[in-house]
Order: C-alpha cells, then sequence, then structure tokens
C-alpha cells in the first residue's frame, strides 16, 4: 500500500487544496482562495509534485473533490481533474467533499457518527449524515463511512427535521452549522475546527478505494451538484 502514488485536489468550496500521498508519507497544502481557483490550482499542483522530486505521469491515480459545493468550485474541480488525468492517462477517483470532512474529524477527533453541513447559501446547506467502522482488508485497516442520510441540499429546518432520533456521540463538521441560527437554536452549532474538506483527507478515502481497482476513466468524470435543477433555471432562457 506505501508504494501507491495517489495526487488529491479540491476546489468545491472556497478552500483549494492538493495533497500528494508518496512512499508512505503525505504532502499537502491548503489555502483558501475564494474566486482564485483557476489561478491557484495548477501552481500547488506543481509545486507538491516538485516537493517530491516526481512528475505528474507517476502519479497512480488522481482524487478529486466531487462535490457537493459551489457550482463554480466543483467545475473547475472537475475540469482540472479531468485535464490532468487525460494527459497523464491516470484513472480517476472521485471523492464526496461531505464525506471528506468526515474522514477529518475521524483522524483528528476519532469521530465515527458525524454530521456534515456546508453552508449552499439561499438559506441551504449541504447536508448528510454518516456513520464510519473500521474494516480490515489486504491492504490494511481503513474506515468505511455509511450515509446514515443521503447527501441532499435543503434548509436548515428540514436537516434538523431529519435529526429527531439522534441519539449517542456525534461530531458536527462543516461551515454551515454555525451560518444559520435554527441550527444553534437546535443545539447543534459545530463544536469542531473542520468547517472545509481537504485534499489530505480524501487520499485516506482513495487510497482503499484504489487498492480495490474502484476507479473511473477520466472522461466519466461526473461533478455532483446537487442544485441541477436550481443552477440550470437560473440560466438565460431556461425553465
Amino acid at each position: 500500500m506505501t508504494m501507491t502514488t495517489l495526487l488529491a485536489l479540491d476546489t468545491s468550496t472556497e478552500a483549494c487544496s492538493v495533497a500528494l500521498f508518496y512512499r508512505g508519507e503525505t504532502i499537502a497544502a491548503d489555502e483558501l482562495a475564494q474566486r482564485a481557483h483557476t489561478k491557484r490550482i495548477l501552481p500547488m499542483v506543481d509545486d507538491i509534485l516538485a516537493q517530491a522530486g516526481i512528475r505528474l505521469n507517476q502519479v497512480d491515480a488522481l482524487a478529486f473533490g466531487r462535490g457537493p459545493g459551489s457550482f463554480t468550485g466543483v467545475r473547475v474541480g472537475a475540469g482540472i481533474a479531468q485535464g490532468l488525468a487525460l494527459g497523464a492517462d491516470l484513472p480517476v477517483i472521485p471523492v464526496s467533499n461531505l464525506t471528506a470532512m468526515a474522514q477529518q474529524a475521524y483522524e483528528q477527533y476519532g469521530a465515527t457518527q458525524v454530521l456534515c453541513a456546508i453552508d449552499a447559501r439561499m438559506n441551504e446547506v449541504y447536508f448528510s449524515r454518516l456513520a464510519g467502522e473500521k474494516v480490515r482488508s489486504d491492504f490494511g485497516e481503513f474506515i468505511q463511512w455509511r450515509p446514515v442520510i443521503d447527501e441532499q441540499v435543503c434548509r436548515p429546518e428540514q436537516a434538523i427535521a431529519q435529526l429527531s432520533d439522534l441519539n449517542g456521540q456525534w461530531m458536527t463538521v462543516g461551515t454551515g452549522w454555525n451560518a444559520y441560527a435554527q441550527f444553534a437554536a437546535a443545539g447543534l452549532a459545530s463544536h469542531s475546527t473542520v468547517e472545509l474538506p481537504s485534499a489530505r483527507y480524501m487520499l485516506s478515502l482513495a487510497l482503499p478505494l484504489y487498492q480495490r481497482r474502484q476507479w473511473i476513466s477520466a472522461v466519466d468524470i461526473e461533478p455532483v451538484y446537487l442544485r441541477n435543477t436550481v443552477t440550470w433555471k437560473k440560466l438565460p432562457g431556461r425553465e
């Protein structure tokens, strides 16, 4: 497993991040680059590869944040991932941005019951509820995440209504919890430092998928917006 070389990138939110797993070690860079993703992401990729002393065609696979997130950010990340993967003939591993935050909560806090919410603006959040369990395989131990509540875009009130059976120890992650007063009133304000997804934690999710050959071709990349219909209706002439 340590011989695998994976590159991950994410531009789905105001964060912009790149991470490389190489020779069993991780090199990562995270920036807040709202409205500057297209200018920063490729130089960040070049810098990470230069630090490791390798070229893109020496990477085994490329992981990327497939969403949900901002329409522009998700589209930029998918486009950059597709271009890099096609150019270097790399398989691609799409990673959920919400699950990446859950993985960070596990690695930093040991949390295996996670509520995820990213502020989606328009009085909505990108929301999911995940439960993780340790799984052993021929390649080592990893956390496998199961959706208790599937990814969706919804109003805070709708998210709260789906948590009526909440019990035990749960951790909230993401910018959504502190963005709307409804969550604080329901006792669901964020109590972790995990606010935005990071490519570093996408590596942890992508590694077991790569080892099990669960990847796709670059031409099959499909961003996950969750708000496809709303975005379509906003375009001039669309109904």
